[in-house]
Parts: C-alpha cells; structure tokens; sequence
C-alpha cells in the first residue's frame, strides 16, 4: 500500500457539529417562532446556491425569512445561526495529532456556505490544523459530487492513493472511493484513530 502523505477531512459531523443542519433550523424556528413548514421549503430551494458560494448570506435570508417582516433581527438571526457551531474536542484531539506529527499535508473538504465557513474557521482556529480548505462555498462545487474530490487532488498534486478522506455521510465516501483515494467512515473519535493507524498514519 502507498504511504499517505495527505488526509482530507470533513469538518461538520467530524471536527465540529453541522453548522446549519435540520436540527439548527428547526431550533431557529422554535426560539424565532416562524413558520417551519414555510421556511423548510424555502430553504430547500435557496441552500443549494448558498452552499456553493452562489449567493451571499444576506441573499440566503431575504429568500428565507426576510421576505416579509419579523418580530427578530437578520443580526439577531445570524447570531443564532453562527452559535449552533460546536466542537468535538475527542475528534479534535486526533485531527491535531495528526497535524502535530508534521508528516501529512492536512486539508477540508467541506460543504459549507461562505459566511458560516469563515466564522468557524476563525472561532475555532482551523488554520491551526488544516493547511488548505477545499469548500463548497469557494470551489463552487459540493460533496457528494466528484468534482469537489477532483480539485482537492489536483490543486495538492496527490495520487489518489496517498489520501485518506474522513466524512461521517457514507454517501460522501463513495465519489473518492471511485476515485482511488483512500476513506473512513468516521463514527467515533476512538474508531478513526484506530483505522488511521491501520493506513500507518501517525496518531
């Protein structure tokens, strides 16, 4: 088997919690108290284009929410949002071992829209860790879709078989699989540095 040079890692579900997943919305909407059934269709239509950095946050709540007046602020609105962003400090732990063994080039591939994308790296000092984040957001493309992957492997100058992908989604797994590129299928913090010493990397 080659030597992995290069770990790719997913940071919602892995490294931190989604950053505006079911669970955050459906928060909003019980603590903002609006209607759920009219905002989940509106955010199914809008979040593909704010995932991929087509359009801005601003643009994201007018088409969801600020349409009409509301009893609550966008900036009281936003701060809820950026504050459903938490760490998993045992995932942490290994992601930092990994990069403190200083043998791997470490970079994200995450689907993320620009704003949040940028609030949590800076909250939670990602650059400390991840050399390069490869985000839908600035890619312009998302996981599950092998474009993502493409351009994480062509901008890194990696073989496919040198790489390791991390996600906690099976769907997203299987776009690098084809690819060549080595995955796991992150469910614990104790499980992924097992399987990562299994590749030989150093955790």
């Amino acid at each position: 088997m080659p030597e992995i040079t290069t770990l790719f890692w997913d940071i919602g579900g892995v490294i931190l919690t989604n950053g505006w997943d079911h669970n955050a919305r459906a928060a909003a909407a019980a603590a903002f108290d609006f209607d759920w059934e009219e905002f989940r269709d509106r955010h199914e239509l809008s979040f593909p284009a704010f995932d991929a950095g087509q359009i801005s946050l601003n643009e994201y709540l007018d088409r969801t929410l600020f349409y009409r007046q509301r009893k609550f602020t966008r900036e009281e609105f936003t701060a809820f949002m950026f504050a459903q962003s938490r760490e998993y400090p045992e995932t942490r732990a290994v992601l930092e071992a990994a990069a403190g063994a200083k043998k791997y080039l470490i970079g994200a591939i995450n689907n993320e829209p620009f704003e949040l994308n940028e609030y949590r790296i800076e909250a939670f000092d990602l650059r400390r860790d991840f050399l390069v984040f490869f985000s839908s957001c600035y890619v312009r493309s998302r996981k599950p879709e092998e474009q993502i992957f493409r351009v994480a492997l062509e901008v890194t100058q990696r073989e496919p078989a040198q790489c390791i992908f991390i996600d906690d989604r099976p769907l997203n797994l299987e776009s690098p699989r084809r690819l060549g590129m080595n995955v796991i299928h992150h469910q614990n913090a104790e499980q992924l540095r097992a399987e990562l010493r299994n590749f030989g990397v150093e955790v």
